[in-house]
């Protein structure tokens, strides 16, 4: 019978969100809280479905080494409630051993006969003739790559052999804790499920990063997932199936502008269906030139739209001010509030101000457009 197991990782339970602003407290970081603890029951539908008994939790099930009470108890009883399915809880980086030794001793006592928390390297057994080779994070910094230990380890004849480890490929700090790209062959492995990168990474046939359940930054783009994966047998190619997990969507999109260009439009052209809104997060960058008009028609379009969706954020540093004459008179014609504006679009332009001095000043006249435009309206 084959092998059949979910590989998930980074839940990181307890994440408060600081990263998106939260304006009016419209409710968005408690809603992205909700849902890293309601992925807890999508991946044990994707278990069911999936035939699988054993979910493989590849680190940072929690945020930090000191969850509150609330958030650990919450876990475990949510964890309890699947009895059929058994939970293999890899310490990473944020829940580390050392850190966190009062929360992995909390776990330890008070979890469920079908919670497993992994503090140590020896081999175990979630099924018959499955070795599982776990590399539980031991310091917030160890300073050594924590799979090395896995090519020595011994395990019975004609078994599977599936590696859990948390941590990076890449050190760009020399810090010799990064995993080799090829230890799934120097370990003899026949899977090598992987945490710590948040989005889907496929480094070889049996090596893997599934990536966060549930998004929690635009860097990875889309819905959070994880992996469904099938062994045959020892030395079979695990088979690996991508399954969406998360709640809400992140986007990022870039949006080209040039002069005559019709900035509400295109904006409106990037967007999501509404039906689609509510539960996606959307970052635009906007690029290119655009005048006085059409900084102020992107910014009511923004305005319009922002409300529909969980969080809506646009970033202008890319894009150029035209500045035109002609658009200081439906500022105002004559009058200080003419003046003012010439006096902004001469420092917006002066080749002798600093860049930053000219933007402050681009920045300026746009607004004095904006509120001058809402005033005669």
């Amino acid at each position: 019978m084959p092998f059949r197991f979910i590989h998930a990782s980074d839940l990181h339970l307890g994440r408060r969100f600081a990263n998106i602003p939260d304006p009016g407290d419209n409710g968005v970081r408690g809603r992205l809280m909700d849902a890293r603890h309601n992925v807890i029951a999508r991946l044990a539908e994707v278990a069911r479905a999936q035939g699988a008994r054993d979910i493989l939790l590849a680190g940072d099930t929690f945020d930090s080494s000191t969850p509150s009470q609330q958030v650990l108890t919450q876990t475990l009883h949510a964890l309890a409630g699947h009895t059929d399915l058994h939970w293999w809880l890899l310490p990473g980086n944020h829940d580390n051993l050392l850190n966190a030794e009062p929360l992995w001793h909390q776990i330890s006592t008070q979890a469920s006969d079908n919670v497993h928390p992994i503090l140590g390297g020896d081999s175990l057994e979630p099924a018959v003739g499955v070795a599982l080779l776990p590399c539980p994070v031991t310091a917030r910094r160890v300073g050594r790559d924590l799979t090395a230990a896995l090519p020595d380890i011994a395990t019975p004849a004609e078994s599977i052999r599936i590696g859990l480890a948390h941590g990076g490929m890449l050190d760009f700090t020399d810090t010799g804790e990064q995993i080799p790209p090829d230890r799934d062959r120097s370990a003899g492995l026949d899977y090598l499920a992987l945490g710590d990168w948040h989005g889907r990474l496929r480094v070889s046939a049996r090596t893997h990063y599934c990536g966060t359940p549930e998004h929690d930054r635009f860097k990875h783009e889309g819905r959070g997932q994880c992996l469904a994966v099938s062994i045959d047998g020892p030395g079979a190619e695990p088979q690996v199936e991508a399954i969406e997990t998360g709640t809400f969507l992140w986007l990022q999109r870039e949006l080209h502008l040039q002069d005559g260009a019709p900035a509400a439009q295109a904006l409106e052209a990037l967007l999501p269906g509404i039906e689609q809104r509510r539960n996606t997060l959307v970052q635009v960058t906007a690029r290119g030139l655009a005048a006085l008009t059409e900084h102020a028609a992107l910014h009511e379009a923004v305005a319009r739209h922002a409300p529909g969706f969980a969080h809506f954020t646009l970033r202008t540093e890319a894009l150029e001010t035209l500045h035109r004459a002609e658009d200081l008179d439906q500022i105002e014609r004559v009058g200080a509030i003419r003046q003012a504006a010439e006096a902004l679009m001469a420092e917006a332009i002066n080749p002798d101000r600093s860049r930053a001095d000219r933007d402050i000043a681009t920045a300026a006249l746009n607004r004095l457009y904006t509120y001058t435009r809402g005033s005669a309206e």
